[in-house]
Parts: C-alpha cells; structure tokens; sequence
C-alpha cells in the first residue's frame, strides 16, 4: 500500500471518528465544541467522550449550550471524564457562545465575515479561551470545506519528516487527511515510543 493511502485509512479525521459531517454548517459548529475539547492539555479520549456526552445531551448548537447553563455543563463534563477543567471549561464555554451568538449570531456567519485565513484565526482568538491550539485543530480539518489555508502544525511537519512525507506537494482536504494523521501517529505511537506497534513503522526513519 502507498505510504499517504496507508496513513489515511490508519488514521482518519477526528471529526470522522466523532460522526461529524463537516459539510453541513451542524457538523462545522458540532467540530468546533469538540475542538474547544480537544485544545485542552487533556487525552483523546477524555475529549472525545466528553463531545460523546454532549451529543447524548442534544447540546449541539450555541442556544443549547447556552440554555443549559453551567451546572448541566459541569455535569456533562464530569460524566466524560474531563473533570480537571470541569469548572473551567464549563465557564469559558458560556463564554464563547454567548459572544458568537452577540457579535456574529453563528459560527458561518462568523467565517463570511472574515477576509482571508489569517482574519479568520484572528476572529476565532478573540473569544476568551480560544488559543492558537484550539484554532489550529478547529481549522486543520476544515481545509477544502472553506476556502482556507491554515499553516501545518509543527507536530504534524515534525511526524512528516520522519516519515519522509513533502506537506507541500498536497493542499485542501487531503493536506487536512494527511495532517490529522500525522498528529494521531505523533500522539499515539511517536511520543509513546511504541514504535514496534506502530502501523507506518516499514516507512519511518527513526526505527
């Protein structure tokens, strides 16, 4: 098997994982809670469950979260196991909602309103709680969904080196493919030293 088609289909997108259809302004706004989730120093899985609750929950949109408020949200995150910033995630979710919905009353509009990608990052941090982190994995898979150009992360260039892999012959949703891979094998297999398990060994140049 080809090098890139083997670490697609080992590593698929996060929000693919989660059953978030990113072509629907729905799913871009669900991806953007789970990346909210993601951006914290905390497990996939912790993060992934935790968005797996607010699914269950129906907490799906700005108005929802909203309405819910903070002690159903402290609830929902406890259930997912993210209980080390239970309370402060919790806070600064209220926060990011209730400021999308006053300056810009969605996420989409949010994205119209912007000039290029740079603007659009620049938007997204402006919401307290919202860092390059969380901007850089909201953004990352969302190339060839919006007319954006997001730099690589640095984990996902560092991974492609070793794996012999030139980021800049690919662009849109097969760079974002490449990319969320790239970030899965680092956390998964790289930075745990698991190299004899890992799936893209025959092709790395560490092992």
């Amino acid at each position: 098997m080809d090098k890139i088609d083997a670490l697609i289909d080992n590593f698929p997108l996060y929000s693919e994982d989660l059953g978030i259809d990113l072509k629907e302004p729905s799913g871009r706004f669900k991806w953007f809670l789970a990346s909210i989730l993601f951006g914290a120093r905390i497990s996939e899985k912790i993060a992934m469950n935790s968005y797996n609750c607010f699914e269950r929950y129906g907490l799906d949109s700005p108005d929802k979260i909203v309405t819910a408020g903070w002690d159903e949200l402290v609830k929902i995150f406890d259930e997912g196991g993210y209980v080390r910033y239970d309370f402060s995630t919790a806070t600064k979710l209220l926060e990011i909602m209730g400021a999308l919905k006053d300056r810009y009353g969605s996420l989409e509009n949010l994205y119209e309103q912007s000039s290029d990608t740079k603007d659009l990052e620049r938007k997204l941090q402006e919401f307290k709680g919202i860092g390059a982190v969380t901007t850089q994995i909201f953004l990352r898979e969302l190339r060839g969904v919006w007319h954006i150009s997001p730099e690589v992360s640095s984990r996902a260039q560092n991974v492609a080196e070793n794996v012999d892999i030139n980021l800049h012959e690919y662009e849109g949703e097969k760079l974002s493919r490449i990319e969320t891979a790239l970030v899965k094998l680092s956390l998964r297999y790289c930075k745990k030293k698991r190299c004899k398990e890992c799936p893209m060994k025959g092709f790395c140049r560490q092992v």
